[in-house]
């Protein structure tokens, strides 16, 4: 299996094949986007009361700078460009990222796109706060990512991650249930001995020089769909961290 930098090769094609249809809530990106309602409200609050604002108010986040590293096309990039944030997306799908270009452009947001890693940042680039949403689980080398995302945050600064627990009912559901039976994701698109359990994410960022600040499960509510944050991380579950 090939590797660029902290990414494995195969799964960046992975998910540039999945591009044309990242944006289509029925397609094989539906379960992203009944969960970034969640993802990026759950983010958004803590960045707002982090810097003392209104959580509530439409323009919450104006001002701030975010980078969204795994961006893909966009789903998290343009829900807080649209609380106001300053939003640099990157990413090293190419394709998924014309994605998010195109369909940005569509939408009038003006979001900074570009292809990469976050290891070859500029060391002098720095953000408010820097996300990684469903991305570390697919990472080679999680010592250098959490260590790239550290730097590319400012002092007093807050990274946030959300990913997969690896555990017997992750396996169930978010693998074996998502995938082969009811097929809300594409055969292949999680490799589960690659997910990452509280305890290891939280060793990874302390090592990076990060402080964990919050942590929360993310449940799917069978009858409804909707995402909701509980206290049950044996499966999906969201963290923030702070830098000193």
């Amino acid at each position: 299996m090939s590797q660029a930098g902290t990414m494995l090769g195969a799964e960046i094609a992975k998910f540039d094949a999945l591009a044309a249809r990242w944006w289509d809530p029925d397609g094989p990106m539906r379960p992203l986007h009944r969960m970034n309602p969640l993802r990026t409200g759950w983010i958004a609050e803590r960045l707002a009361r982090h810097h003392g604002r209104d959580p509530a108010a439409a323009d919450a986040l104006a001002g701030l700078t975010l980078l969204d590293v795994g961006c893909g096309a966009g789903l998290a990039s343009e829900a807080l460009a649209r609380r106001g944030a300053a939003v640099t997306g990157l990413d090293a799908a190419g394709e998924a990222l014309q994605a998010a270009r195109t369909h940005a452009d569509a939408a009038g947001l003006a979001i900074d796109y570009r292809e990469g890693l976050p290891e070859d940042l500029p060391a002098n680039t720095t953000f408010d706060a820097v996300i990684a949403l469903e991305v570390i689980e697919h990472v080679a080398d999680r010592e250098a990512f959490l260590a790239a995302l550290a730097r590319a945050t400012r002092p007093g600064g807050l990274v946030f991650l959300s990913t997969l627990n690896r555990t017997p009912r992750s396996f169930l559901m978010a693998k074996l249930g998502a995938e082969y039976l009811l097929r809300m994701l594409p055969i292949g698109t999680h490799d589960w001995k690659m997910f990452v359990t509280p305890s290891e994410l939280g060793a990874g960022l302390r090592g990076a020089g990060l402080a964990v600040a919050d942590i929360a499960g993310m449940t799917m509510d069978k009858l409804t769909g909707r995402w909701r944050a509980t206290r049950d991380v044996g499966v999906n579950y969201i963290v923030m961290a702070r830098q000193p």
